[in-house]
């Protein structure tokens, strides 16, 4: 039985630390000019265009404080490049701004083509030893999913000739819904930088990690990763789609025991129910802020109440048969008692149906995207320590 990874402090330490964008002077300091700009429109009362001003003003600035101080509770920006990168998601001004904020850093480059997929415009020649971000746009009309952007983290040292034989095992990432994207887990969840920590501290051995655009175009809409009756089918779309494409582009460890998948929050439970649904496929899952039911997001399925019981985990799994083991890690907040009740609800019934499940708790952190970052370095060592359990076939040696 593998327990929760243990970790060194400064892996730790790191994975917790705000960013400088996420820090609460920003909103302090913003909430203080809207005090001090309402106190000069009371004391400049009678001149209309003073007042008018300062009014302007202090709405301004409570727009920022708000703004910012939601952000250093969720921890959706970290960082100016971070910022960027949100930004260039709109149009004429914001995206300028964007660019210019954007550092290029874990900015995707082109791999080759492979039958089914285009890619992201060519880049330049990795360097030996270095780490690579790829976009693989993949299209499904017959699952009703247009071009979706998939983000492939290639581990130092993929394209070094004396690693041409080796394989890699792949974590599969879902972000969260609803206005969730695949670019999150490199922003907001850090996956670059985790991998990079646990990389250097030889906690993880080599692995690809994989982004998935699960939005089918509408990143509004709260698919849950579901199959939506009459709708894109997104379940589909990752099982029997991306993962085959992923395996045949890059050099994967290509059957379950070198597989994971993971999401946080909606991508969470799409992790936890697409997995469950195929447990064949993946031998690990690993889950940021899960839940196990659709609550408020039932109405995606139009009450197709077949369609209902087949994805509340809740309900199947209690009875659920299990034609392979799987290894399942819980990531959880302590400011989230819900959460917390929740994760060890489904580890008690993947413990009855007699499979591994490993809950942990962080403490301080609620339902964010700091308690998603701060538990990706304990989930990736955890899918690391179990491809490389007794029996698999992940590792770094040549196949």
């Amino acid at each position: 039985m593998i327990a929760d990874p243990v970790l060194p402090n400064e892996i730790t330490d790191r994975a917790r630390q705000l960013g400088p964008l996420e820090s609460p002077l920003i909103w302090l300091t913003a909430a203080a000019w809207t005090v001090a700009a309402v106190t000069v429109a009371v004391c400049l009362w009678r001149n209309r265009r003073a007042r008018r001003w300062s009014l302007t003003g202090a709405g301004v600035f409570f727009l920022v404080a708000a703004i910012t101080a939601v952000n250093t509770y969720v921890g959706y920006v970290r960082t100016p490049d971070d910022l960027g990168k949100l930004l260039q998601k709109g149009g004429g001004v914001l995206n300028a701004a964007g660019r210019f904020l954007d550092d290029g850093k874990n900015d995707p480059e082109a791999p080759t083509p492979v039958p089914g997929a285009s890619v992201s415009p060519p880049g330049t020649p990795p360097k030996k030893g270095e780490a690579r971000t790829e976009t693989v746009t993949l299209a499904d009309p017959p699952n009703k999913i247009p071009a979706g952007q998939n983000l492939v983290l290639l581990p130092p040292g993929y394209f070094d000739p004396e690693n041409a034989n080796r394989r890699y095992p792949v974590v599969y990432l879902v972000h969260g819904y609803p206005f969730g994207g695949p670019r999150d887990w490199l922003t907001s969840g850090d996956a670059p930088g985790s991998l990079d920590s646990l990389g250097k501290a030889k906690l993880i051995s080599p692995m690809i990690v994989v982004s998935v655009d699960m939005t089918a175009g509408q990143p509004s809409q709260d698919w849950e990763g579901l199959n939506i009756p009459g709708g894109p089918q997104l379940e589909n779309y990752l099982a029997n789609t991306v993962v085959p494409a992923i395996d045949q582009r890059y050099r994967t460890v290509n059957d379950r025991s070198g597989r994971a998948l993971g999401g946080m929050s909606g991508g969470g439970f799409a992790a936890l129910n697409i997995g469950l649904h195929h447990v064949q496929q993946f031998g690990t899952l690993i889950i940021a802020l899960p839940y196990d039911d659709l609550n408020n997001s039932i109405s995606v399925l139009g009450g197709d109440q077949a369609a209902i019981r087949a994805d509340t985990p809740r309900q199947y799994l209690p009875t659920m048969d299990f034609p392979a083991p799987v290894a399942v890690m819980l990531a959880v907040g302590s400011g989230a008692p819900t959460d917390v009740t929740t994760a060890k609800r489904i580890a008690d019934a993947l413990h009855a149906r007699g499979q591994e499940a490993v809950v942990h708790v962080e403490r301080g952190f609620n339902h964010t995207w700091h308690t998603a970052r701060a538990t990706l370095p304990y989930l990736l060592v955890f899918a690391d320590q179990h491809f490389h359990s007794p029996g698999s076939a992940a590792g770094p040696s040549t196949p």
